[in-house]
């Protein structure tokens, strides 16, 4: 085992809230082996630690929620490969790890942007969500992606807005609402296909552009489309 590995299971049940922890349950977040520390508290730890292969690997492998949120601050990206990006994924029982792992580690990989295609045609339901929080996180943090590589997540987005499962539809609305978020070229395009998705007419579909709609709609400086 690493040698690390024991001080951080340590410091995260010194920081174990059972108050904090009663509230999980109430947000969606799977409690099982659940410690209730606070996100804050793990990002400090991961500073403390450095940047760690073998240790993300084996703090993952404990299983313990926290701890694999904790894996994915220290875990190098250029570590990553699909093979392991695919097994963590596919290891997701709820939404907070999955989020935390596509913010920290997943869209500064290289290997990202393949994996949105991948992982939405999975049946999971958080298989799926990793792939619209990952498409949320690029439209935040790669800055170097152009305009037509958003555009054509698009019919990604239209193709999954069936799925009514809770974790998949606000995903899917997230990943919409950030890409519309971008520049207002972005957004204008973005209304475009939320107007496509409501008129799917599917109560998923519906709400995602909806909830979409009431956002992008009133932000300034968009411009329409030839």
């Amino acid at each position: 085992m690493h040698p690390a590995f024991d001080f951080a299971l340590r410091r995260l049940r010194e920081h174990a809230d059972t108050e904090h922890l009663s509230g999980q349950a109430y947000f969606g977040k799977s409690t099982t082996a659940r410690l209730g520390v606070k996100v804050p508290m793990i990002r400090a730890l991961a500073k403390e630690l450095g940047s760690d292969e073998s240790l993300a690997l084996a703090l993952w492998g404990c299983g313990i929620p926290e701890a694999r949120i904790l894996a994915c601050m220290v875990m190098p990206a250029t570590a990553l490969d699909v093979k392991m990006m695919n097994a963590w994924v596919a290891d997701f029982d709820s939404w907070d790890v999955c989020d935390q792992t596509c913010l920290n580690l997943f869209c500064r990989s290289a290997l990202a942007w393949p994996r949105l295609n991948a992982w939405a045609k999975q049946d999971s339901e958080y298989e799926r969500r990793a792939a619209f929080a990952l498409l949320a996180c690029l439209a935040v943090h790669d800055k170097k992606a152009p305009d037509s590589q958003f555009v054509d997540t698009f019919p990604l987005i239209e193709a999954y807005a069936f799925d009514g499962r809770n974790f998949v539809k606000k995903a899917v609305n997230w990943a919409l609402r950030q890409v519309g978020k971008r520049n207002a070229v972005l957004c204008a395009q973005a209304i475009e296909c939320a107007h496509r998705v409501h008129a799917q007419a599917s109560p998923s579909a519906k709400w995602i552009a909806s909830d979409a709609l009431r956002e992008l709609q009133g932000r300034p400086n968009v411009r329409s489309q030839a």
